[in-house]
């Protein structure tokens, strides 16, 4: 078994994805059926917990779209337990430094070469042992992408994208802008800027440069940059957006207020 959204992003083809938030394997499924690159199963911000995330990987396991598991946070312990349930693209937010980034790498790779507990027999990546070759090709088969999201992550970018066994890096613009003094405003000239040259300073290191933004011109201009993965939006955003608009349009009264377009995070 090779890794199609890996392979994706060292060939530099572009990759459009979109956000799952809902926390429902079925909803999940639904997604898989439009036909994106990739979908975000969000660990950090939605509700979700291990068992969820292995549901939604079931899920999506039949369609084209190549799910990608954001953690919680960077936790070795955490990392293996989603490895061992088949996540083979992980990505791993508020990661500041480049001893942070190899710790990650670490997590993902079995020894010598790192400190994944050796459980893989009884788990889903291995097919439960079908694979017999699981243990010689699983270090190879993790895409690791770390996400780049305060000031002190940007002065540390390049660091940061020198380490091996780093995929890519995606820069998280709702915490920047907050780094920054912008909260709740990523789309201010000054976090604008910071995201696209730290986005230039990704792609000149040959790693995968990668966001989320539900503004299409953005995304578009992103890739134009050379970005390669890239989300265009968020599901229960799409959805809490279509509820308000059918209700408004048959019920009347104004909209509830909502974040800016193009809010990401």
């Amino acid at each position: 078994m090779s890794n199609p959204f890996k392979t994706a992003l060292t060939e530099r083809r572009a990759q459009v994805g979109l956000w799952l938030s809902m926390a429902s394997p079925y909803l999940s499924e639904v997604a898989a059926t439009a036909n994106f690159d990739w979908l975000l199963i969000d660990g950090e911000h939605a509700p979700n917990d291990l068992q969820s995330t292995l549901q939604q990987l079931q899920a999506v396991a039949a369609y084209r779209a190549q799910p990608v598991v954001r953690a919680v946070c960077g936790d070795v312990a955490l990392v293996k337990q989603l490895l061992d349930i088949g996540a083979q693209n992980l990505l791993i937010p508020m990661v500041d430094t480049a001893e942070q980034a190899r710790t990650m790498v670490s997590a993902v790779r079995y020894p010598p070469h790192g400190i994944r507990g050796v459980g893989s027999a009884v788990g889903r990546a291995s097919r439960w042992s079908a694979r017999g070759d699981y243990l010689d090709v699983a270090d190879a088969e993790v895409c690791l992408l770390v996400q780049a999201e305060t000031v002190t992550a940007l002065n540390n970018l390049e660091a940061i994208c020198a380490v091996d066994g780093v995929d890519g890096v995606f820069i998280g613009p709702a915490d920047l802008a907050a780094s920054m003094g912008h909260r709740g405003n990523h789309s201010h000239p000054e976090v604008q800027a910071a995201i696209e040259a730290a986005m230039r300073t990704i792609i000149a290191s040959g790693k995968a440069a990668g966001t989320l933004t539900s503004d299409l011109q953005l995304a578009r201009r992103y890739l134009a940059l050379g970005c390669t993965f890239v989300a265009v939006g968020v599901d229960v955003l799409l959805f809490a957006k279509a509820a308000r608009a059918l209700a408004t349009e048959f019920l009347g009264g104004t909209p509830p207020a909502t974040t800016a377009p193009g809010a990401a995070y």
